[in-house]
């Protein structure tokens, strides 16, 4: 009788074939969520808003832009001339201003910050660029999109008082009209930088984050490694056991 018969003798697998067998495993998984479902990240509701949001945004910098400048005169015969323009920018604030309310109802819980968010503005933020290192806390949003998010409901506020201040200015004293031209100079050079850093991140930097603003899915790989404790929340699977 033979050991393959009675199974007298069976192998047993050695330490080496094991950790190659694990590897196996990982690799699989790893296939499996690149080709699997990919994950909901924004409701149709949610994209909608944000690009309403945007869509108002650039009407106000394109018809503002001309107002703001001679420099940027040409601009003004998008929308029929400086005089439409005079008109437009400021209705159109006053619809990116609404805009950004509703954004900010919808988002704002989500948007609170936690405990495993700070040094976000700081060392966590230079990481990040430098693709360094991996943050197993980082939920649906992480600390840097969070501040972005709190930074533009403060700046959509501060445009909408300047705004109605250069809007009516016969109605405000000197004073005032002279700081709300400041203050609406100064929020909007911010509000540009603020803009290109997130189209930045939003697409060179971060392959796939615009598929979840225009489809409202992702991979799930790359919720592994973007946003790990939401990946685990919505799954089950915790990436940190790997």
């Amino acid at each position: 009788m033979t050991a393959s018969t009675t199974g007298i003798g069976a192998s047993v697998p050695a330490p080496h074939e094991r950790e190659r067998e694990r590897e196996r495993e990982h690799d699989a998984r790893e296939h499996e969520d690149a080709l699997g479902e990919p994950l909901l990240r924004h409701r149709l509701s949610t994209r909608a808003i944000h690009w309403t949001m945007t869509g108002f945004f650039f009407v106000c910098v394109l018809s503002g832009m001309p107002i703001w400048s001679p420099l940027f005169g040409w601009m003004a015969s998008l929308f029929g001339g400086l005089a439409v323009c005079r008109w437009l920018h400021p209705w159109s604030g006053v619809a990116y201003s609404a805009a950004a309310l509703v954004l900010f109802v919808h988002w704002r819980r989500e948007m609170t910050f936690e405990p495993t968010d700070r040094g976000w503005l700081g060392p966590k933020l230079v990481r990040f660029l430098r693709h360094e290192g991996r943050d197993l806390d980082v939920g649906k949003y992480n600390g840097g999109q969070k501040a972005l998010f709190w930074a533009v409901s403060l700046g959509a506020l501060a445009m909408l008082v300047s705004g109605v201040v250069l809007w009516f200015p016969l109605a405000f004293a000197e004073l005032a009209r002279l700081l709300a031209i400041l203050l609406h100079d100064a929020v909007f050079v911010l509000f540009a930088m603020a803009i290109a850093f997130h189209v930045y991140l939003g697409t060179a930097a971060l392959p796939g984050a615009l598929r979840a603003m225009t489809r409202g899915t992702v991979d799930r790989s790359w919720a592994r490694l973007h946003h790990p404790r939401w990946y685990r929340e919505v799954t089950g699977d915790d990436p940190r056991r790997e």
